[in-house]
């Protein structure tokens, strides 16, 4: 008798999910293809597909992940959050797309590495909402933007953090 594999379960953008290794996806897929071409989360971009640029970020568990570097089923019964689970009024969000300020220019050119520097910002405000513009340059290290908008995103994220501060409740 012949039974099926147990499920590899997972959440996604808050959504319960559950596929079957063989039917619904191989062993070798990686997350970020398992993602963007078998769910059609494609706001996650997949660039190097090497883990040198940060486009296919996501939050996993709550850090910031390539997703290029993870194979599916290693997401096995974790939360995972894309850049379409983050709400359009996110602070994060906003700020990257309010940032274009005179000596420090625009977070958006191009946007194609956009993605990954939100979700790389989302994860550092999760676990730190405080962080100083060092911390901040530091967490975004591991993203790369080939229009150079560097100055921009840093001052983006910076931006965000004090917008999150704003909606914190005063004690």
């Amino acid at each position: 008798m012949r039974t099926e594999p147990a499920p590899i379960v997972m959440r996604i953008n808050g959504r319960p999910y559950s596929f079957i290794i063989g039917r619904d996806l191989a062993p070798e897929t990686t997350l970020s293809a398992f993602l963007r071409d078998q769910l059609g989360l494609t706001g996650l971009k997949v660039s190097c597909d090497e883990g040198a640029c940060g486009a296919c970020t996501i939050i996993m568990d709550g850090r910031a992940v390539l997703s290029c570097m993870v194979l599916a089923v290693e997401a096995n019964g974790c939360d995972l959050l894309t850049i379409e689970g983050l709400p359009a009024d996110d602070p994060v969000i906003v700020a990257f797309a309010e940032q274009s300020e005179p000596g420090h220019g625009t977070a958006l050119q191009c946007g194609y590495c956009t993605p990954g520097f939100v979700m790389t910002t989302r994860a550092l405000l999760n676990r730190n909402p405080h962080p100083t513009f060092a911390e901040i340059k530091e967490a975004l290290g591991g993203n790369l933007c080939r229009c150079g908008c560097y100055t921009g995103i840093a001052q983006a994220a910076l931006h965000a953090a004090e917008k999150l501060a704003v909606k914190e409740p005063v004690q």
